[in-house]
């Protein structure tokens, strides 16, 4: 007679994206998060009817994927430490929206998130993820990658742990987790991440980060809120070919 063996859902928080570069890639499923803002600004781009989102490693990259396209049907998006690129739209998510993103393909240049972003190159598979949709992206990694280990990549800034970053891995840990039961193998960095997301309370966890504070001093704390919006927008953005489109 066999034993029975469970079959075990490897889950695993990287705390920056530096850390990447000791990590193999093949097979695992990513979930890249840059909370403040890159990520949460990509979400809600797509959420908001951006055709895709092409996330590149820095400025002349955008500009050249922009001299690709018609004038009018994209949005050159983005900063390099923390500055709104000259003649790019602002990249927090609401400062975006007012700028337009409907039907145009947005261009997302930032100095960490979309940087991460292009460094999981030969995953099993990329998703953007972000507080407002933690819980889609778990639901449909819980159904449609049963065996893959998950890597959670927090972009972090200029090698640096970032407190909103991990947080936002602990909240998509436990959403997985919760779903995932008894097959649910969580590293040490997994659990601490899920034990950040229990013991703390957002907004103000990202509010007292550094990065947070940085925004709000730059008269962004409304957009520092609205990354908050938990599961606010239920979508799966993947990364395919450099570009990340809702998957249906």
């Amino acid at each position: 007679m066999s034993a029975h063996i469970e079959l075990q859902h490897k889950v695993h928080v990287l705390a920056k994206k530096e850390d990447l570069d000791s990590v193999r890639m093949p097979g695992k499923v990513v979930v890249v998060l840059d909370i403040l803002f890159a990520t949460t600004t990509m979400v809600t781009a797509l959420a908001h009817g951006a055709s895709e989102v092409v996330p590149v490693a820095d400025e002349s990259a955008a500009r050249a994927e922009g001299a690709k396209r018609p004038p009018g049907r994209y949005v050159l998006s983005g900063e390099l430490y923390a500055e709104t690129l000259p003649g790019f739209a602002h990249p927090a998510p609401l400062a975006l929206l007012e700028h337009g993103v409907k039907d145009k393909a947005v261009i997302y240049s930032t100095t960490n998130g979309t940087v991460a972003m292009t460094r999981c190159g030969g995953a099993a598979r990329v998703f953007c993820g972000a507080l407002l949709n933690a819980r889609r992206l778990a639901e449909h990694i819980a159904a449609r990658h049963p065996r893959e280990t998950v890597l959670a990549v927090c972009a972090g800034s200029g090698n640096n742990f970032n407190l909103e970053d991990f947080y936002g891995a602990g909240y998509f840990v436990e959403r997985l987790a919760e779903l995932l039961g008894a097959s649910a193998d969580l590293s040490d960095a997994a659990k601490a991440a899920r034990a950040l997301y229990r013991n703390a309370r957002a907004p103000e966890v990202l509010l007292d980060s550094r990065v947070g504070r940085m925004m709000s001093a730059r008269g962004l704390q409304h957009e520092v809120e609205f990354a908050c919006r938990f599961d606010a927008y239920p979508v799966v953005p993947a990364l395919e070919g450099g570009r990340l489109r809702v998957l249906a």
